[in-house]
């Protein structure tokens, strides 16, 4: 059971990786992360609702029922894992951290990492206790990968036009429109439409023009 109130983010993770449970309630009712927000510990909600255990990707890496082939290859399951777990989810970072690793900076390996992603996104809606957090997040990352894919294939800039253009800013005032697009579309892409964070997200950006 994992108790943040000491506010130290690297504990925290550790406690994490060494098996601490995070959906366990206190005697008010309350989880880890609850309480961690409710103290005001907000580096440590950061990390908690970021984590994501090593064993549940490398599940992906073993071949599942009639399959011959595991959907998701060891190589890429640490490179995968290492942008699934990061707590900056600017877009530019995300292609950044792809663009470093050789072996993830590849269309075939984005598309076995972005199908991965989609069935993780999948199981955090279908389970008993729904993780809606988790699922956008999954489902974010997905949408970059596929669009790293689009410039990979099109552009002879490859990644580095992809991080131009999200960087680009308009004319009149520097705003980055492409992200914001990006971004936007992704949400609107979140195909459980059902989902509150969903409504949330959408009742809160609508009325904003960008």
């Amino acid at each position: 059971i994992l108790s943040p109130n000491s506010g130290n983010k690297e504990i925290t993770w550790m406690m994490l990786e060494a098996g601490a449970e995070t959906d366990v309630v206190n005697s008010v009712g309350r989880t880890a992360a609850q309480m961690a927000a409710f103290v005001g510990q907000h580096d440590c909600v950061t990390v908690i609702n970021n984590f994501f255990p090593r064993e549940r990707l490398d599940y992906y890496t073993k071949p599942q029922g009639l399959d011959k082939e595991p959907k998701l290859p060891v190589k890429l399951a640490g490179p995968l894992h290492k942008i699934i777990t990061t707590t900056n989810m600017h877009p530019v970072k995300i292609v950044m951290l792809v663009k470093e690793n050789p072996l993830l900076a590849e269309v075939e390996a984005l598309q076995k990492c972005y199908r991965v992603l989609d069935l993780i996104c999948e199981k955090c809606m279908k389970q008993k206790d729904m993780n809606e957090v988790l699922a956008m997040k999954m489902h974010y990352i997905s949408c970059i990968f596929q669009k790293c894919i689009t410039f990979l294939k099109e552009r002879e800039d490859k990644l580095d036009g992809f991080i131009k253009s999200l960087l680009k800013g308009r004319e009149k005032d520097g705003f980055p429109v492409y992200q914001e697009k990006l971004i936007r579309e992704s949400i609107r892409k979140f195909p459980y439409c059902e989902a509150t964070l969903l409504q949330q997200l959408v009742r809160s950006i609508a009325p904003v023009e960008i």
